[in-house]
């Protein structure tokens, strides 16, 4: 069974898709982009009222990027579905299904599109300078005293704004080598940082870590880049604007590239 507009049968897969490093990136003004996402489950036995939360699909607007449309598909034939938005604008998908006999698979198609006429400063309201959600550490960003130095290092000279986020995130890019099966999804930025590597949600973690400790309001982006099966994590900063007080700047970094 399926749930959303996009039927990929008739929509998306008769599609012709381009390889992305064939295409002048340059002289694009608009374009879309496929995504599709597996996820499949499989337990020891029979499971009875499974509750299943999905988050993969994106805000409908963010930044540059619009959610054109998508579409679900669940192998189960039975089961019920709600939706709603988060805070943030994520779609969020949660699922009840009386039983599952060994696996369950679910599969989202999404379309979005890229405009370079909306290449303008992404903004939102300046309500979130202040959210405690960007401000303080969280389960797994919690600071050690190597990560509490290296943030007075940083901002030791009075750097502020974008200019000691650039810094933080090119500190952290120099900071771990890039590394499969050393972290898992439990790692906290201190252990990574001990570490010396990890994967990009490490670079992630680490960063924010550091820009909360220097008073930089910041949040964890998780995507995807083209030519990469699974997703990619990055960092978004919250800066005031001195000319609309009303509004905040986001600015993308990722650390894990340096950029």
């Amino acid at each position: 069974m399926s749930e959303g507009l996009l039927d990929p049968e008739t929509m998306i897969f008769p599609v012709e898709l381009l390889d992305h490093e064939q295409v002048e990136w340059q002289r694009v003004r608009r374009t879309r982009y496929l995504i599709h996402q597996h996820l499949s489950y499989e337990y020891p036995g029979p499971i009875y009222d499974l509750n299943q939360r999905l988050m993969v699909l994106p805000p409908k607007q963010h930044g540059d990027q619009h959610l054109v449309d998508y579409h679900l598909s669940v192998s189960s034939t039975n089961y019920e579905i709600s939706c709603c938005d988060d805070d943030f604008g994520n779609r969020v998908i949660d699922l009840v299904i009386p039983s599952v006999e060994r696996t369950i698979a679910f599969d989202a198609n999404i379309l979005v599109e890229r405009n370079a006429k909306n290449d303008k400063p992404y903004y939102v309201s300046a309500d979130w300078l202040m959210d405690p959600r960007l401000l303080e550490p969280s389960a797994l960003t919690q600071p050690d005293e190597a990560l509490e130095r290296m943030a007075a290092t940083l901002r030791a000279d009075g750097a502020q704004g974008l200019l000691l986020a650039q810094r933080i995130n090119e500190w952290t890019y120099r900071a771990l080598n890039y590394a499969h099966d050393v972290t898992d999804i439990r790692t906290t930025a201190a252990q990574a940082l001990a570490l010396g590597c990890g994967v990009c949600q490490d670079y992630a973690h680490i960063m924010l870590t550091l820009c909360r400790l220097c008073g930089l309001p910041a949040r964890y982006v998780s995507g995807h880049m083209l030519g990469e099966g699974g997703t990619h994590a990055w960092v978004e900063v919250l800066l005031p604007v001195a000319e609309e007080p009303d509004v905040a700047l986001v600015v993308p970094f990722d650390p894990t590239h340096g950029r």
